[in-house]
C-alpha cells in the first residue's frame, strides 16, 4: 500500500485489489497501478490502494471483514468520496459493500471504464453504444442507487397488476435496451454500406492495447487531425482516412484501445466499432515498447483479437515509443539471468521479435523516427495484399 499526494482533484478515491493464487504481487500492483490511471482519467486521485491475499475474493464483500473494516476507518478518517474495486463485483457484492460504506461511491473496474466511455462518446453511434453498455450492467445491479423509474414511463394502466416497483423499473431498462440495440442494428447497417462502398481498395485497422499511440500514428500517416490524448481510451469513434503511399491508395481505420479485463458486454455494444477490425484486410498492431509489461499487453490485444475471430490476420507488429524506452544495463561481474530490463532496443530487436512470423518495425510516431522504413514497410505489404486480393485491378 502507498499514499499519493493529492493535488488540486475534485474526488478522493481509494482502490481495492486481491492478490490471488493466480496472480503475483508484482502483477497486481500492475493492475492497480493501470486502475489509478483509468481513474485519473475519469477526474479522480487516488490516496491510497489496499490489497489483500485471499485464495479467492470474498463472496460478500470482495476482502475480508478486517480488511473491509480498514478501508471504511481510512475512507472516513481521510474524507475519500470513491471506493474502487479493481474485478467486477458482482451483484450482492455491490450491494453488500455499498451498505457497509454508507454514502460513499462504490465502483468496480467495469464501472469506471463505463464512466470514461461515457465522457469520451462523441458521435450518436458511440453514445448508443455506451448507454447500451450501461443499461446491460446496470439490470442485474438494481439496488436503492436506481429508485422510481416508474416516473419516466407513467400513465394509467402503464403498471401491471400486483407488480412492485423494483418490478417496474426491470421492465422499463429491458425496454430501454431493446429501443438501443433496434437503434444500433440501424447504425450498423448503415455502417455496413459504407464499408460496401470502399470495396476495391485494402482496408488496414490499427490495433492495440489502449494509450500505445494508434491516434498519433493516424496523424501521423494520414497529416489529419486526430484527437489523440496521454489518457486512456482516448479514441472511442472509429475513425477511417485515406493513405497514400507512393502511388498507392488504401484505407485506415483508428479503432477503440483493448484493456484488461474489458466487460464483455462492453466489447459487444461495440460491435460496429470492432467489425472495423474484422473486416480488415491487415491490422497495424501498435505497441508501447517503453511500456515495462508491453509483452502482455500484446498478449490481452490477441486474446481479444482472438475472441473476435481476427487473430489470423495478416499483421504488421509496430513498436511505438523508442523515444521513450529505458533500460539498466548490467555489470560485467553480474551473473544473473538477463530480463528484457537490462536488454537496449537493439538486442530486444534480436529477441524473440526476430522470430516472430509478422513483418516488425521499431518506431517513434512522435518524433517521427524510422517514419519513412514505416512508409517503405507498409507500401510493399498493401501492395502484396492488393496484388493478390485484386489481381485485376491496376495500380496506379
Amino acid at each position: 500500500m502507498r499514499e499519493i499526494h493529492v493535488k488540486k482533484m475534485t474526488e478522493k478515491a481509494v482502490m481495492v485489489g486481491v492478490i490471488s493464487q493466480q496472480q503475483t504481487e508484482e502483477q497486481i500492483e500492475e493492475y492497480l497501478d493501470e486502475l489509478a490511471f483509468l481513474a485519473e482519467t475519469a477526474g479522480a486521485a487516488v490516496v491510497k490502494r489496499f490489497t489483500q491475499k485471499l485464495t479467492v475474493a470474498h463472496p460478500k464483500s470482495f476482502v475480508g471483514t478486517g480488511k473491509l473494516k480498514e478501508i471504511i476507518e481510512f475512507v472516513k478518517k481521510h474524507e475519500v468520496s470513491m471506493v474502487i474495486f479493481d474485478d467486477e463485483l458482482s451483484p450482492s457484492q455491490t450491494r453488500n459493500i455499498e451498505n457497509s460504506f454508507k454514502e460513499v461511491k462504490v465502483l468496480d473496474r467495469s464501472n469506471l471504464i463505463l464512466d470514461i466511455f461515457a465522457k469520451r462518446a462523441r458521435t450518436a453511434a458511440a453514445k448508443t453504444q455506451v448507454e447500451l453498455a450501461q443499461y446491460e450492467y446496470l439490470l442485474p445491479r438494481l439496488t436503492r442507487m436506481w429508485t422510481h423509474l416508474s416516473r419516466q414511463k407513467g400513465g394509467i394502466g402503464m403498471r401491471g397488476p400486483g407488480e412492485t416497483e423494483i418490478e417496474t423499473d426491470r421492465r422499463i431498462i429491458r425496454d430501454k435496451i431493446a429501443l438501443l440495440k433496434t437503434k444500433l442494428e440501424k447504425i450498423d447497417k448503415q455502417k455496413a454500406t459504407q464499408r460496401k462502398g470502399r470495396q476495391q481498395m485494402i482496408r488496414a485497422a490499427l490495433v492495440g492495447y489502449t494509450n500505445v499511440g494508434k491516434s498519433t500514428l493516424m496523424n501521423l500517416l494520414s497529416k489529419s487531425d486526430v484527437f489523440a490524448e496521454n489518457k486512456l481510451f482516448a479514441t472511442l469513434d472509429t475513425t477511417v482516412r485515406k493513405i497514400v503511399v507512393g502511388n498507392l491508395p488504401f484505407l485506415l481505420s483508428d479503432t477503440v484501445g483493448f484493456i484488461r479485463k474489458l466487460p464483455h458486454h462492453l466489447v459487444d455494444s461495440f460491435k460496429s466499432t470492432l467489425d472495423e477490425v474484422r473486416e480488415a484486410d491487415i491490422l497495424l498492431h501498435v505497441v508501447d515498447i517503453s511500456h515495462p509489461n508491453f509483452e502482455e499487453q500484446i498478449q490481452t490485444v490477441n486474446e481479444t483479437l482472438a475472441e473476435m475471430g481476427a487473430k489470423d490476420k495478416p499483421t504488421v507488429m509496430i513498436f511505438n515509443k523508442i523515444d521513450a524506452y529505458t533500460y539498466t544495463k548490467k555489470e560485467e561481474d553480474d551473473l544473473s539471468p538477463e530480463t528484457k530490463e537490462n536488454m537496449s532496443l537493439e538486442d530486444l530487436q534480436k529477441s524473440w521479435m526476430a522470430k516472430e512470423n509478422y513483418p516488425c518495425i521499431f518506431i517513434s510516431a512522435q518524433k517521427r523516427t524510422h517514419y519513412e522504413e514505416l512508409r517503405d514497410l507498409l507500401y510493399k505489404q498493401i501492395k502484396d495484399l492488393h496484388l493478390k486480393i485484386y489481381p485485376h485491378r491496376m495500380l496506379y
